[in-house]
């Protein structure tokens, strides 16, 4: 099955409108120790002593000490109070996974309780893993709590979760459920039509129309599916109807709004977006979000309308800066684009600014008014120099001049010795160029300088782990070990760990990181590792699906079409 990639239109925009709050941990704001339930068991010596070791060590503000005796407590009298105080101080350390053994502790302490459920997802979800934390939110609804899923849904799609796993883990839920809630029914159909089966969205929502009518969720999700589908006339259909039910819902607004853009009726899109201005105030984050939706839809002069009243005063959005530039720059505006994105501030968008104004200029074959660009730039921003540097490097790639860019990178690395980033370029370059020894001493000039840069330990680990040179291996393990103990989340190091101890000849250990590297970083090249230690491990079913997986999502894909090429075999 070709599974829809695009995101669902305009979910951005309505999670904006909708204020929704619940993917987002809490910020602790104070003690965590305020409001901890109260110790009421009796304790032998050996407990008081360690409960006493973690109340000082709280308000010391050692964390991970108060944290690790409280659980040690717990332990000890399978108390889950305690196990609730230890979550409660591992909030304040800044180690995750000491948050998680706390709160499995605790929910394995209090299964009843939904506190520790909710805290496991949200840390699910802070690692990008979706499908543990529906788990934990389904194990809420089991309970009798509420498991906002529609709005989960809402969130994992906007931030580009694979909809597939989440919805086979939803539809084996409601086989379970005599009566499903109308929440998890409209979750599913999201997932659905995310997944390109649009007449299994539509069938489970005329469903659901049939029995509860009345909710404006039903008819909101109803245009979500319609537009996401190519069905504009049903789409505004179905927002009329929720706003019968709900006048004034942002969301419904919105759609109808993009419903009328679809079908070409812009004067009606603009009107319902001035309405929405108007009636839910008019703050640049609405008109930046509207203005985004107009440029999606291939329309710049009402997305121009919107941002031009943002600009004239000090408190600018740099995105309204960036998103002027492009509308100039895709008019033919090359000068006028170059001004706006000259305007942006250093931060967030500052790059990627001059990112787009460099690039510009060379597509309209000013490539030395390009650099000029970029030189003048590095003296007006002295801090992004290096990064700016950089960017000249690739233009002049890219332009063919690759000694001009050889002898500006020298020059800007003894001119920024501390510029790591020009350094790591540099060995970057090295290896593309088939020069391992040389890519070899700048990574370790790195390293020098700084002994715990995990991405250069990484590269090099790696480097000599897929280069499989001769008595090196150990050392490439040792780097990479190194690198995910800086990093122990880095997928592109789960990635490296895997594929080293594959080299040396350990698939089953290898295993389990590629499949951690892969659910968080998909990628051609962590597919393919993934797919020969598959193969090689006896997993034919498992890596066929995998390589067909990885050859319908990527293009070009030269690790995949170079695995094929050494294993014919996978392809029957």
């Amino acid at each position: 099955m070709t599974l829809a990639r695009r995101p669902l239109v305009a979910l951005g925009l309505t999670l904006l409108l909708g204020g929704c709050q619940s993917l987002a941990p809490q910020p602790v704001t104070a003690d965590p120790m305020a409001g901890a339930p109260p110790i009421t068991q009796g304790l032998d010596a050996e407990g008081l002593s360690s409960l006493l070791v973690a109340e000082l060590a709280g308000q010391r503000g050692d964390y991970r000490r108060a944290t690790r005796g409280y659980l040690e407590t717990a332990e000890r009298y399978g108390d889950a109070s305690l196990a609730e105080r230890a979550a409660l101080a591992a909030r304040f350390d800044e180690d995750p996974q000491l948050l998680e053994e706390a709160a499995r502790r605790w929910q394995a302490l209090a299964p009843e309780s939904d506190a520790p459920a909710r805290l496991l997802a949200s840390l699910a979800l802070q690692r990008g893993d979706w499908s543990t934390a529906l788990d934990q939110r389904l194990a809420v609804i089991d309970r009798g709590g509420e498991g906002e899923l529609l709005d989960f849904v809402e969130g994992a799609l906007e931030t580009g979760a694979d909809p597939l796993p989440l919805l086979a883990r939803l539809r084996r839920h409601l086989a379970d459920t005599a009566t499903a809630p109308p929440d998890a029914e409209l979750a599913t159909a999201l997932l659905e039509a995310a997944a390109g089966e649009y007449r299994a969205a539509r069938q489970r929502l005329e469903r659901l129309a049939a029995r509860a009518p009345e909710l404006p969720a039903l008819w909101r999700i109803r245009a979500v599916v319609a537009l996401d589908s190519e069905s504009p006339q049903r789409a505004k259909a179905a927002a009329r109807r929720g706003l019968t039910l709900a006048p004034g819902d942002p969301r419904l607004m919105l759609l109808t709004a993009q419903a009328e853009i679809r079908l070409g009726n812009l004067a009606a899109a603009e009107a319902n977006t001035d309405a929405l201005l108007e009636d839910h105030g008019d703050t640049p984050e609405l008109r930046l979000a509207l203005a985004r939706l107009y440029l999606e839809e291939g329309h710049p002069r009402p997305a121009r309308r919107l941002l031009l009243p943002l600009i004239g005063d000090g408190d600018t959005p740099p995105l309204a800066f960036l998103l002027l530039g492009s509308i100039a720059e895709e008019e033919g505006e090359v000068d006028n684009a170059l001004l706006y994105y000259r305007q942006v501030p250093e931060g967030e968008r500052f790059l990627i600014s001059r990112i787009r104004a460099a690039r510009m200029l060379v597509e309209h074959d000013r490539l030395l008014d390009a650099r000029t660009f970029l030189r003048i730039e590095r003296l007006r921003h002295e801090e992004a120099a290096p990064e700016l540097v950089s960017l000249e490097v690739e233009l002049l790639d890219e332009a063919g001049a690759r000694a001009q860019a050889d002898a500006l990178l020298v020059r800007s690395i003894d001119q920024y010795p501390d510029a790591t980033r020009l350094r790591y370029q540099r060995a970057m370059r090295a290896y593309e160029g088939g020069d391992l020894a040389a890519m070899e001493t700048h990574l370790r000039a790195i390293i020098e300088r700084e002994p715990d840069n995990a991405n250069a330990l990484n590269a090099l680990g790696y480097t000599l782990a897929d280069e499989n040179l001769a008595g090196r291996l150990d050392e490439a393990q040792r780097l990479i070990e190194r690198a995910h103990r800086l990093a122990p989340d880095n997928p592109a190091i789960l990635d490296s760990l895997g594929w080293v101890y594959y080299r040396q000849g350990e698939p089953e250990t290898a295993l389990p990181w590629l499949e951690r590297a892969w659910a968080a970083m998909p990628d051609q090249e962590v597919a393919a590792h993934l797919i020969e230690v598959l193969w090689q491990l006896g997993e034919r079913e498992r890596a066929r699906a995998l390589l067909e997986t990885a050859q319908e999502r990527f293009a070009p894909r030269p690790a995949i079409e170079a695995l094929r090429d050494r294993l014919p075999e996978l392809t029957p």
